[in-house]
């Protein structure tokens, strides 16, 4: 595993993001596992939160595309720290966008964020964890209506790697499959757990035994089939 995912792993976990215990979804299962983007709240957080992502990003996508599109609210900061940091660690300059949720009649008027998107820009959407497809519903109408634009893919921080409440496929391989998009993460819950199992960090077991079954158990009954 690269050293910027379990350097990753291990800020998730400092920020209280990726937390282990008993949770229900949105949707209703319980989960033994829990990822919550909203307690990144500081500037050095959203600094080092940006570098993960550019390194995902350079990956799956490289750094010949032109606009980094993050849906509100969420996606607009990220779509900010993740610009910065490729900019930062790979000097390469790509330009940010991001919608309003109503569009402005005056000033700077529009529905559109920070750059605008031109014909023939490559782009790029960033959002915080696999998403259901609702998100990616709303967001490619968004950025087609600014004309002949080539979405390339989606990056988002955590794939929890389990099947969508319809399908027995995940969340990232339906949005694959249905739109044409290369997806991608920072990382699977498999590796969280391949780094986390048994080992000590910060003066504790984060993933013990028991919570290792909790979690195999979860996996054998929504994990992707």
């Amino acid at each position: 595993m690269e050293q910027y995912k379990q350097e990753f792993i291990e800020f998730m976990v400092d920020c209280q993001v990726l937390k282990f215990g008993d949770f229900v979804t949105k949707s209703g299962r319980k989960t033994p596992f829990f990822v919550n983007t909203g307690f990144y709240r500081t500037g050095a957080q959203l600094r080092r939160l940006g570098g993960y992502y550019a390194e995902a990003i350079k990956n799956a996508f490289g750094l010949d595309f032109d606009v980094l599109f993050g849906p509100a609210y969420k996606g607009i900061p990220l779509s900010v720290a993740a610009a910065i940091a490729l900019s930062e660690k790979f000097n390469t300059d790509i330009r940010y966008c991001s919608n309003r949720k109503e569009i402005k009649d005056h000033g700077d008027k529009g529905i559109l964020l920070g750059s605008p998107i031109n014909d023939g820009d490559r782009v790029v959407i960033i959002e915080d964890v696999t998403t259901a497809g609702t998100s990616i519903e709303e967001t490619l109408p968004i950025i087609k209506a600014q004309g002949n634009v080539a979405p390339l893919g989606l990056v988002v921080s955590v794939d929890r790697m389990e099947m969508g409440k319809d399908s027995t496929k995940s969340a990232l391989t339906e949005i694959n499959e249905k739109y044409g998009l290369k997806t991608t993460a920072i990382v699977t819950m498999a590796e969280v757990v391949e780094h986390l199992y048994n080992r000590e960090y910060n003066g504790r077991v984060v993933i013990d035994d028991q919570l290792k079954e909790a979690i195999d158990a979860y996996y054998e009954k929504y994990g992707v089939k």
